[in-house]
């Protein structure tokens, strides 16, 4: 850091916090986690953890967007180092499989977090919406390339069976759902790929 420029990165209580917070709320859900037990897991003072977060809902919205973070890198990332149209959905995919089967797995945050905040207008369901939005608009534009013409039921049918496996994922087998799921967008894409060679024949 140079001289004069301000420090930027996030203090090291705050880290503390979030990560304390991504630990509990995914894994025993948010409103059946205090603010006390985070404060305290955290080994912050009270007045630290209102320094940094106003209310809980404040700390509730920071780690909903920690995880959007986390899966925009992934997306990025395999839209990054795959050229050809379908292979960053195979990606994609790929990566939702593998945290299907990781340790501690619980299934989707924000869906989770969708079924403890059902009020639409509440600002953390507001920024479920906003992530989901732009996971179906990231698919519809790579699903586009595959088939300009279904490349919006295409992205919808993908986010179901990403959907279904992450709900089924930590019900069932977990190998098992990540192969059905992994089958299921095969399949889809495979049929998308062959609607677009059979246009550019005609």
């Amino acid at each position: 850091m140079t001289r004069g420029t301000p420090d930027t990165r996030p203090s090291e209580a705050r880290l503390r916090l979030l990560t304390t917070a991504i630990r509990l709320f995914y894994s025993e859900g948010m409103h059946s986690v205090g603010i006390d037990r985070i404060i305290s897991e955290a080994k912050v003072t009270r007045a630290t953890f209102y320094r940094h977060f106003p209310s809980k809902d404040d700390l509730i919205l920071a780690y909903l967007r920690e995880i959007h973070r986390m899966e925009r890198e992934a997306v990025d990332t395999a839209i990054a180092t795959h050229s050809s149209p379908v292979d960053p959905l195979r990606a994609i995919a790929g990566s939702i499989a593998r945290n299907i089967q990781s340790p501690g797995f619980r299934g989707c945050a924000f869906l989770n977090a969708a079924a403890e905040y059902p009020a639409t207008e509440h600002p953390v369901r507001q920024e479920i919406i906003a992530h989901r939005q732009w996971f179906l608009d990231t698919l519809t534009t790579l699903m586009a390339q595959v088939h300009q013409e279904t490349a919006d039921p295409a992205a919808r049918h993908f986010v179901m069976l990403r959907d279904g496996a992450m709900a089924a994922g930590c019900l069932f087998d977990p190998a098992l759902v990540s192969e059905t799921f992994l089958r299921g967008v095969d399949g889809l894409l495979e049929i998308n790929a062959e609607r677009q060679s059979t246009g550019s024949a005609g």
